[in-house]
């Protein structure tokens, strides 16, 4: 199977991603995609979050809650997206425009991959050493990273979201950064249309 999104990292702006790219799929042009996230979690900044400024989340709402949470209601409302669960990425490499993603434990393959993993150091995906730059918004003296792009896409197919693109590490900007970069692939499947997607009453 190859995979017609893929998401690398299971924190807020992965999650994010997944949401909304999980909940286009009564749209005609997503119907049929398939989405994945590979949910390797061991290294989020959640795990040790206090959220109390966060609009829609109730005061001291704590990020490891988070981390379960999210994955539920990815599980619960949109049982499309495969999970990846217990696997790190340790290569990325396109051939023929189809990416291969290799991890400790499989193989897949994607037509786009979006990078949401966070700023620290070591970043150890062969194949994107090439785009690591210091982090523009960051302090120098936490000696961040990003990987260079503009408006969150690094090459065609290959996108990235939250820190690792070069946004600062806040709860509300990792999640908009992950649903921008989904709306875009929604509406790059649309054929170039302009695509969000809102749930109504």
């Amino acid at each position: 199977m190859i995979f017609d999104a893929l998401i690398i990292g299971g924190g807020v702006s992965g999650m994010q991603c997944a949401l909304i790219l999980g909940s286009a799929k009564n749209k005609h042009f997503a119907a049929h995609k398939k989405i994945g996230i590979i949910m390797h979690q061991r290294a989020s900044h959640l795990e040790n979050a206090l959220f109390n400024n966060v609009l829609g989340l109730a005061p001291k709402t704590l990020g490891k809650d988070i981390l379960i949470e999210g994955k539920e209601q990815l599980t619960t409302l949109y049982p499309h997206v495969s999970h990846i669960n217990n696997e790190k990425v340790l290569s990325i490499r396109k051939i023929d425009g189809i990416y291969t993603i290799e991890t400790t434990k499989n193989s897949y393959q994607s037509k786009i991959i979006v990078i949401a993993l966070n700023y620290s150091k070591p970043f150890s995906i062969n194949g994107l050493n090439k785009y690591i730059i210091p982090h523009k918004k960051a302090n120098p003296e936490k000696d961040r990273i990003q990987l260079n792009n503009e408006n969150h896409l690094i090459q065609k197919g290959l996108y990235c979201c939250g820190t690792i693109a070069g946004l600062r590490s806040q709860f509300a900007i990792a999640a908009g950064s992950g649903a921008s970069v989904a709306t875009d692939i929604l509406t790059l499947w649309n054929d170039h249309t302009p695509t969000k997607v809102h749930d109504k009453v």
